[in-house]
């Protein structure tokens, strides 16, 4: 029996209808406490929630807000046990003295950051969803003693943690309640052209991460290698002004000796498409050529080496986690246009399937710069695909680059669910994705390359083996894609693993492309 391709518009790009609530600031003068809707959300800390022995606030925020409830708020936050610890909330309704609701939102004891208030906003829109609220009102119980540097960052982070809390992907779903949540109304976070134009920015860069959800999300017999070269191909038609694109076809990919990638996608039925955006600033001089590199496994059956275990292939359609986040930050920067560098976005796309011209244990390929590699594991393919790929970036004369793989098991075991592993040469560059991410929120962790490792690698009939013993399998898997890097170029490698899914919400994160889109930003300031 043919294969049949599935034939679907997903409407990714320009996606499918997106209500976001509208988000406006209050002016300085206007009081939280006098604000009338459906539920009024108040971040608080532990500190904030200590009373004295008559269970009076010794927060004048929460002391005011109390006396207009009569008491309630004291009260029900003594019966649920509530102390501000984060991850807890307690919502209280009201009848007659302004909103409907009064939710307390936990942020814990501090210092709080982008991801703890990104959290804020998420429980926002989370209580919104509950009790299908039309407007929302957000205020913190301690925003009088922030600095205007820290509003503008405090209320970005709730802002991305609602836009993106709102957003539900039921796009496979025959029936989906649609987001009732229309505006929301922050208090006591300053107000101004400043707060707007960053707030525009913050929602370019959620589409970005609502366009990486939807192709991780979307199952294999939808999203194949072709489907995700035309979403890519729409970013660069949508936003035509600073983007091109290019997309390599077997036979163009063969020209080029793509021996490695080609092997990986020998046994689908589907047929690769390698993906070449790049982004150009709309005017002025470029000073900084950066690529970013996403391993695009649209499936990963394991190949000969096939995945067994419970529950170890079902979810191999995230296998292309890497790509959607480099997509992802293409349409977040073709909305954002930062001036002065030059990116290029790259991502060798197939699937590894087994068939009679898939590749087998014990094969040679070779790769685009020459080297060869023994396949010792046809489940480790995904650096196999990088690996022309990294070469054909360095062949762009990019000044930087940084990969993104859902790439070893290795790194969640050492790392967990939610940290992604960075593994790069560069001091300098580790410290700019590491400052990059503190300003996005989200996690990585610096782990060595150690060169003593890459024994396990060698192999008797080739360059390389494509795997290295069971220790230290991450590392191995950095320093096997090393092999293809220029030693003139920068590059860093993020093994996502772990972060790309949700198992409780089993939904994709949107993991990166806020953290990348931060880098190549601060890259056209420099």
């Amino acid at each position: 029996m043919d294969h049949v391709v599935a034939n679907s518009t997903l409407g990714l790009t320009l996606p499918m209808q997106i209500d976001h609530p509208k988000i406006s600031f209050a002016s300085k003068e206007t009081d939280f406490v006098e604000w009338t809707g459906d539920i009024l959300a108040v971040g608080v800390t532990e500190q904030d929630m200590t009373k004295d022995k008559n269970s009076k606030f010794h927060n004048t925020v929460l002391e005011k807000l109390d006396a207009k409830l009569c008491g309630l708020l004291s009260e029900v936050s003594c019966e649920e046990d509530f102390t501000g610890k984060a991850g807890k909330s307690v919502v209280i309704r009201v009848s007659g003295l302004g909103p409907k609701r009064v939710s307390l939102i936990g942020l814990g004891k501090g210092p709080m950051g982008p991801s703890s208030f990104r959290g804020l906003g998420e429980s926002v829109a989370s209580a919104a969803k509950a009790s299908r609220a039309n407007n929302v009102a957000v205020a913190l119980a301690f925003s009088e003693g922030l600095t205007f540097e820290s509003k503008l960052a405090t209320a970005s982070a709730i802002a991305k943690g609602i836009l993106l809390g709102t957003y539900e992907d039921s796009r496979f779903k025959s029936e989906s309640k649609k987001p009732t949540l229309k505006t929301v109304e922050f208090f006591g976070l300053g107000s101004g052209p400043e707060l707007e134009k960053k707030l525009k920015y913050i929602e370019d860069i959620c589409s970005g991460v609502i366009l990486a959800k939807e192709l991780v999300n979307a199952p294999a017999n939808v999203l194949t290698p072709a489907v995700l070269a035309e979403e890519a191909a729409k970013i660069a038609a949508t936003y035509s002004d600073v983007f091109t694109s290019m997309i390599l076809d077997i036979d163009q990919c063969k020209e080029l000796k793509m021996g490695s990638y080609l092997g990986v996608a020998a046994a689908s039925t589907n047929p690769p498409k390698f993906i070449h955006l790049c982004y150009k600033p709309p005017n002025g001089p470029v000073k900084t050529k950066l690529a970013l590199v996403g391993k695009g496994l649209t499936f990963d059956s394991g190949g000969y080496n096939i995945k067994t275990g419970p529950g170890s292939m079902k979810l191999m359609k995230f296998d292309m986690g890497g790509s959607a986040a480099v997509l992802g930050a293409a349409k977040a920067l073709g909305q954002i246009k930062p001036p002065q560098v030059e990116v290029h976005f790259i991502v060798a796309a197939c699937e590894n399937m087994i068939s009679g011209t898939g590749m087998r244990p014990g094969d040679i390929l070779t790769a685009s710069n020459g080297k060869t590699i023994e396949v010792n594991n046809t489940d480790a393919e995904g650096r196999l695909t990088l690996a022309d790929a990294l070469v054909y970036a360095c062949n762009q004369g990019v000044d930087k680059i940084v990969d993104l793989a859902t790439l070893t098991g290795a790194c969640i075991v050492a790392l967990g669910p939610s940290i992604a592993g960075i593994f790069t040469p560069s001091v300098e560059l580790s410290k700019e994705v590491v400052a990059a991410s503190e300003i996005a929120g989200e996690k990585f962790w610096r782990l060595p390359m150690e060169e003593s490792y890459w024994d396990s690698m060698k192999s008797g009939v080739a360059d390389m083996v494509n795997t290295g013993g069971r220790h230290g399998g991450s590392i191995t898997a950095a320093l096997f894609l090393k092999q293809f890097v220029d030693e003139k170029v920068q590059w860093l490698h993020i093994d996502m693993v772990g972060p790309v899914w949700n198992d409780k919400k089993k939904a994709a994160t949107g993991f990166a492309i806020s953290t990348l889109v931060e880098w190549v930003v601060s890259n056209s300031a420099s």
